[in-house]
């Protein structure tokens, strides 16, 4: 069973704060006794939470009526978890360096592994645009003990990338960054925000037609007590965008301004929206999976997990 943590841990900065999530919020702590929790991803159709234990090398699932099962183990350390436009499950590998796709019969595809004929990093992050294009971060971390498998870089840079819809061309879109993490589109999918975990900031891209970005700048960034950095990221469904930092999940208006802190239990990496009104946030924190409710709800399911 769920545990309730009645909190007063909010640290309101705007007004506009209650309005989106609230006056004060309750955890319910849905599981506890993990590694290292990542990569949250609901299934709105099935009603259903996936998510990464990367030490632990363990994908798991969490539903209201069976609690934790396994879904895979092991799972080549995944991190970041996504559905694309037909409802199959995208997957960024710590421990081999892969982006790959979990097909509707259980069959895996490798949709990435390479740049420029030298092995990518270690996928973390992924978001899918509506067109079936793969956008995702490749941070070093999945080549580090304890949340991945230690071995040399091969890259001399940390990048973001695009996958094409057809998923044969793999593109380079930034590669000037310290640390790129979490990473999610604006509503019309017109900008893309990509943070940076080394620079405690979150850059803002505009989508070209062709799928490129351009015109990137720091479009905010994550200031405050406590330990943590930017990683997990999403957008709800009036335009505000929710990234973790230091304290635990930090909350930006439309026009950049941070209206508040959500000041997790436990050091936070992830969160995704979920239940049938999207209005719950379930939270990767260290050790457990939480969950609190909103005001505002995230946005319509566009991919086929709705």
């Amino acid at each position: 069973m769920s545990s309730p943590i009645k909190s007063t841990s909010v640290e309101i900065r705007d007004p506009r704060f209650t309005s989106v999530v609230g006056k004060d919020v309750t955890f319910e702590k849905l599981a506890t006794g993990f590694l290292f929790t990542e990569g949250p991803l609901w299934h709105a159709k099935e009603k259903y939470l996936l998510f990464s234990d990367m030490p632990g090398d363990h994908l798991r699932k969490w539903s209201a009526g069976e609690g934790v099962t396994t879904f895979r183990k092991p799972c080549a350390q995944s991190n970041g978890l996504a559905w694309d436009m037909q409802g199959r499950l995208i997957v960024c590998e710590h421990a081999t360096s892969l982006l790959t796709r979990t097909e509707l019969n259980g069959d895996t595809t490798v949709l990435a592994s390479h740049h420029a004929g030298k092995e990518l990093n270690s996928p973390n992050d992924v978001v899918v645009k509506s067109d079936g294009a793969i956008y995702f971060s490749d941070p070093v971390y999945g080549r580090k003990e304890y949340y991945g498998n230690p071995r040399p870089l091969q890259l001399d840079f940390r990048g973001v990338y695009r996958l094409a819809p057809d998923g044969k061309a793999l593109a380079l879109m930034a590669g000037d960054f310290g640390q790129p993490n979490g990473l999610c589109f604006s509503l019309d999918e017109g900008r893309l925000y990509i943070n940076d975990t080394d620079r405690q900031h979150i850059r803002l891209f505009d989508v070209r037609a062709d799928g490129t970005l351009a015109n990137g700048h720091i479009w905010a960034e994550t200031k405050g007590e406590g330990a943590g950095a930017p990683d997990g990221m999403k957008i709800d469904s009036a335009g505000n965008v929710y990234c973790c930092g230091p304290g635990g999940i930090h909350v930006f208006a439309p026009d950049a301004t941070c209206l508040g802190v959500v000041r997790v239990p436990e050091y936070t990496a992830n969160f995704c929206f979920g239940d049938d009104d999207l209005r719950s946030l379930y939270v990767t924190a260290s050790t457990s999976i939480y969950r609190f409710r909103v005001n505002l709800p995230g946005p319509s399911v566009r991919s086929g997990a709705r």
